[in-house]
């Protein structure tokens, strides 16, 4: 076998050369890349389907300890994915113990964001914090500050909420009077989080519901978290959107409104695929990477966004498309650093239309695998993560050691 594409640093150096005959900054651009982090989700590495079936893998994890094994090897060969997102019905379904903590350190790892589950109770047959039942909504709160406190133990800085409250048929209850019942429900929420702690309300256009979702858009979640508090910010699943939806423009709005607080990372072909992220429309993850660091550079500031992935594969390896996930993203973000931004200011201010998207262009064709490949070796690691684990053999040992009933 040839010489990954990852280990070519002469190809790393020819692109830090062009930074630095532009005016740039190599150093600052390389450790812009080391310094980056990618959050990895526990429910990522289990058996998970469709609603009409699971296709099991052998090695897939069965336990939050085997979870945070494989999470685990991600950061072990990616070296930017230090923390696993937990789901608490799910992660810890006979309570929390702390000894969970030392079992992610010992995988090298920590615990990050924590997220309730307001949607598979039987009393959440009619919604959770904007149910018409009270004690409905009371469970949906008591759960909720029982994440909050998993948090404190944890240390976790994100509390994530993602409702599937809505209604199946017109006249079936009464839209703004659920309206006020998420908002005084995610008042309680957050007053009752530590300081130290954001709340990230999701949004999704549709399912389960089939005639309105109570929180359906960006603006509808940008209203209630600014209701919640302060510390209460919108968290955008990059496949939650309406096909052609432009993505990046809402990203643009809620940063200038101060608004973004983290990213649910994944992409789709129709509507809510798990699929690794450019799989299908790399151009438009870049686009919306191009959105932030536009904003970073316009501040003077790298911007505190909880990136995470939110993926469920049933036919990739689970291991090995997180990792093909969190290579791509890693590759689409140095790329739009890459853009030169003084050359698309000129092309924007003059007019030139054609000049201003062949500069965005430029540095979305930059093959960026080797700059990545450059930075994980100077990171003390593996240039191409997704060969170093599949030489590892752990797939493998996992598969013999867990249950496996592919």
């Amino acid at each position: 076998m040839g010489t990954s594409v990852y280990e070519q640093a002469d190809q790393a150096k020819t692109i830090l050369d062009g930074v630095r005959q532009a005016g740039g900054d190599p150093d600052a651009l390389l450790e812009r890349l080391r310094a980056w982090q990618i959050e990895t989700p526990s429910w990522g590495f289990a058996d998970a389907g469709t609603r009409f079936g699971t296709w099991k893998q052998a090695s897939a994890a069965r336990t939050i300890d085997e979870k945070l094994a494989d999470a685990g090897q991600v950061h072990k060969y990616t070296g930017i994915c230090p923390t696993v997102a937990v789901h608490v019905q799910w992660d810890f379904p006979d309570g929390f113990d702390r000894k969970v903590l030392t079992v992610a350190e010992a995988a090298g790892v920590k615990i990050g964001a924590i997220n309730p589950n307001l949607f598979q109770d039987q009393c959440y047959k009619f919604g959770s914090l904007a149910s018409p039942d009270r004690a409905a909504r009371e469970q949906a709160v008591r759960h909720c500050l029982d994440s909050i406190e998993i948090g404190r133990q944890t240390e976790s800085q994100v509390l994530s909420l993602w409702l599937a409250d809505g209604t199946n048929y017109p006249g079936q209850d009464d839209i703004v009077e659920r309206k006020h019942r998420l908002a005084e429900s995610l008042r309680q929420i957050h007053d009752a989080m530590p300081a130290s702690m954001l709340l990230l309300v999701e949004y999704k256009p549709f399912e389960p519901a089939f005639y309105h979702t109570d929180i359906a858009d960006w603006g509808m979640a940008t209203v209630l978290a600014r209701q919640a508090g302060e510390r209460a910010l919108v968290l955008v699943d990059t496949g939650h959107h309406y096909q052609g939806q432009n993505i990046e423009q809402i990203v643009a709005w809620l940063i200038d409104e101060r608004m973004l607080g983290g990213f649910h990372l994944n992409d789709r072909k129709y509507a809510d695929d798990d699929l690794t992220i450019g799989s299908i429309d790399p151009y438009q993850m870049f686009r919306i990477f191009d959105q932030i660091v536009a904003a970073e550079q316009r501040l003077g500031q790298t911007l505190p966004i909880a990136y995470m992935i939110d993926q469920s594969h049933c036919i990739k390896n689970k291991v090995e498309a997180t990792i093909q996930t969190v290579s791509l993203a890693h590759e689409l973000l140095a790329k739009a650093l890459l853009v030169d931004r003084g050359a698309l200011r000129d092309a924007q201010a003059t007019g030139d239309v054609v000049g201003a998207e062949q500069t965005l262009r430029g540095a979305f064709f930059i093959d960026t695998r080797p700059l990545i490949g450059y930075v994980r070796q100077q990171m003390q690691l593996e240039a191409d993560a997704l060969a170093a684990f599949r030489a590892s053999g752990y797939d493998e040992r996992a598969a013999k050691s867990r249950r496996g009933s592919a």
